[in-house]
């Protein structure tokens, strides 16, 4: 055990973008365990984009982060010390643990898992939060009917990737938008998507038309802004519309949605969802993704950051699209 916690604090709101002045790493003492609490040593912190509106004073489904607090955060690791009647000392975990090298808990939202069948690090993405938006979002919100056109953007993203390879798996059409040609590359090569866009490419009209000739019935939202608007166009009547992130709005004032009008045009369903908020439907998600990843039906791919002091400058990348997959950080 080390003789100190490390801890990356909220040191300021950003005003746009999010800078590394906004964070600031510290160290404390490792807390002992009272009874009924545990204390786990942190193998993975993961990064993600609901992380930025935390950061933000402003009204919304969760309490934002108070300056001068650890960041929240999803964490997997190791019980190392436990005076929890259903926790000891060796168990892996996975929970809200924040960033930081050792955290406390009383084993209200802790999860064992098995760390023999996949990498502790699947627990933070294809096994875990992620995934499981990815599964709620597209079978629950979308309901897509067999043959039918799914369209995700993010597509080689933690989320966006699961999407669209259980689209598959479903007997749906799956059409990723990433930004890249190598993105895009891997989206359909080893995901098995039946295309893919690079909206990089400055084409993104005309790539849409090609890749969605009967259009759109379900489309699973993780960007916003310009590409969203131009998705809008291309919504089949009574399609639907699962929002799950609008990452390309977060540092930014909202962007002015100029096709909302397809929304009424087409009659489209749009439902905002919070994956926290369908806590009874993990179990059968959990299950299935299990499944599928344990056969290779499902893929995963990462960004691994090393050590809890790059956590910001992974963060920060990854709200800029610079990771490839699930982005984490090592810090073990």
């Amino acid at each position: 055990m080390t003789e100190k916690n490390l801890q990356i604090v909220l040191a300021s709101r950003p005003a746009a973008w999010v800078e590394a002045e906004n964070f600031r790493l510290v160290e404390s003492d490792i807390p002992e365990p009272k009874e009924g609490e545990l204390l786990v040593r942190n193998h993975y912190l993961s990064l993600d984009p609901y992380m930025r509106g935390r950061m933000n004073d402003t009204k919304s489904y969760a309490q934002p982060v108070v300056i001068g607090a650890v960041m929240v955060g999803g964490t997997v690791g190791e019980v190392v010390k436990s005076c929890h009647p259903k926790f000891q000392a060796g168990d892996k975990v996975v929970g809200q643990l924040g960033w930081q090298l050792y955290g406390i808990s009383d084993g209200s939202l802790l999860q064992k898992v098995d760390a023999g069948k996949v990498p502790l690090s699947a627990y933070l993405g294809v096994l875990g939060m992620p995934g499981v938006t990815a599964w709620i979002g597209l079978l629950d919100i979308c309901t897509p009917k067999a043959g039918e056109t799914v369209v995700v953007t993010a597509a080689s993203g933690a989320v966006g990737s699961v999407v669209g390879q259980l689209a598959k798996i479903h007997g749906y059409r799956a059409v990723g938008i990433a930004g890249g040609a190598e993105k895009c590359r891997y989206v359909v090569e080893e995901l098995g998507f039946d295309a893919c866009i690079d909206y990089k490419a400055g084409k993104l009209w005309a790539d849409l038309k090609a890749a969605t000739p009967d259009g759109i019935d379900c489309l699973f939202e993780n960007v916003g802004g310009e590409i969203f608007d131009t998705l809008l166009g291309r919504m089949n009547p009574f399609s639907r519309i699962a929002v799950c992130g609008l990452i390309s709005q977060y540092n930014s004032a909202p962007y002015p949605m100029k096709n909302i009008g397809s929304v009424l045009v087409n009659r489209i369903k749009m439902q905002g969802f919070i994956v926290s908020e369908h806590l009874p439907r993990w179990p059968v998600a959990l299950a299935e993704l299990a499944g599928h990843v344990g056969s290779g039906r499902i893929k995963y791919r990462e960004s691994v950051a090393q050590g809890l002091a790059q956590a910001p400058a992974a963060f920060i990348g990854m709200l800029k699209g610079q990771n490839f997959g699930k982005q984490v950080v090592k810090l073990v």
